[in-house]
């Protein structure tokens, strides 16, 4: 069976696995830091690509591959409201104010150390 993975280029890959693991509740999988490590949760994997990692090179056309952008890793939650709450006490920084209800559910989108989107969300009933 194959495995699904996400890789997220990564500015400082110590620091993304702290927030990962103490914040998110991922483990570590492999660490081959500073340049690469992998962490898991509930069937998602992350790689998490640095400088020196083969995931972060730069493009045959000269490109320079770097953290950001909107495609993100989207976790579910039971209670948005705490979970939101208790990354604001950690520091996390958001990219929205408030948390946004739809007709699937409420959502709010924060950044990794490195500027990564993460979706936090609650399913509706």
């Amino acid at each position: 069976m194959s495995r699904v993975s996400v890789r997220y280029i990564i500015d400082d890959v110590p620091a993304a696995m702290r927030f990962y693991t103490t914040l998110l509740g991922f483990t570590v999988e492999r660490d081959a830091s500073p340049a690469f490590a992998a962490v898991v949760r509930d069937g998602v994997r992350l790689l998490l690509s640095g400088d020196g990692s083969s995931g972060k090179r730069p493009l045959t056309d000269g490109r320079q591959q770097v953290p950001g952008g909107w495609n993100r890793v989207h976790l579910e939650v039971t209670n948005i409201a705490e979970e939101v709450a208790r990354l604001r006490g950690a520091g996390v920084s958001f990219r929205m104010e408030e948390i946004v209800t739809g007709p699937g559910g409420a959502q709010i989108i924060l950044d990794d150390p490195s500027g990564n989107p993460v979706e936090l969300f609650q399913p509706g009933h």
